[in-house]
């Protein structure tokens, strides 16, 4: 489903360069959990946005399904992004100013679904959530895992296949941050491939693995 092959992402120019990701090459396969570790500016999360089509690669390919999105124009990503892949933020990145069945609703809107079905949709991913009775109040006015399950219940609303999350339980007590892993365990036996950025080592044991990195390296 994903491949990577010998990606290098650097930032800033010849004089004053970073390189974030140094010759990266990384296979996850469709339906598969795979948890990303490593140190502060380590690489890891540049990857997660590499693969979720939020920023261009400087050298390599990346491919998924086949298509390689590296060599995509940015409005070509926008769509790719659009239609593939679902991001759960650790400040869950939710809109303050809309209620959290707004919240949901916010992918549907952007991919034209009628009133009708986005109606069916939204309530259906709040009551997997477990949050349907929360649906007309506003992110400030519930809990983390709350918001959480919110922003997890917004990313399968829009019904892509692939969901990165990067640090999804940091500003989570432990035990709501593994009630919110074993969610996303749930969906991926569902057949949800997802990718998790932590520093957590239980976190990434809910994983099929791990891959390590390290100076913009993956680490054996």
């Amino acid at each position: 489903m994903i491949k990577l092959e010998n990606v290098t992402k650097i930032y800033g120019d010849k004089d004053n360069e970073t390189i974030a990701l140094d010759g990266v090459s990384l296979t996850i396969k469709e339906g598969e959990m795979v948890a990303i570790m490593g140190p502060s500016g380590s690489g890891k999360s540049t990857m997660l946005n590499i693969i979720g089509a939020m920023d261009l690669l400087t050298e390599g390919d990346y491919y998924f399904n086949d298509i390689n999105v590296g060599k995509m124009k940015m409005r070509d990503l926008h769509v790719f992004r659009k239609n593939n892949v679902s991001f759960v933020f650790q400040n869950f990145a939710l809109m303050n100013n809309y209620t959290v069945y707004e919240n949901v609703e916010l992918p549907l809107l952007s991919k034209k679904v009628s009133a009708k079905e986005r109606k069916r949709i939204v309530n259906e991913q709040l009551e997997l959530m477990g949050i349907k009775e929360l649906k007309d109040k506003y992110p400030t006015k519930i809990s983390g895992g709350q918001q959480q399950r919110c922003a997890i219940a917004r990313a399968l609303a829009s019904g892509n296949s692939l969901i990165l999350a990067d640090e999804p339980t940091g500003a989570l007590d432990k035990k709501t941050g593994e009630d919110i892993m074993e969610t996303f365990r749930s969906l991926n036996k569902a057949g949800k491939t997802v990718i998790v950025i932590t520093h957590d080592e239980k976190v990434a044991s809910y994983a099929d693995r791990t891959v390590f990195i390290e100076d913009g390296k993956i680490r054996e």
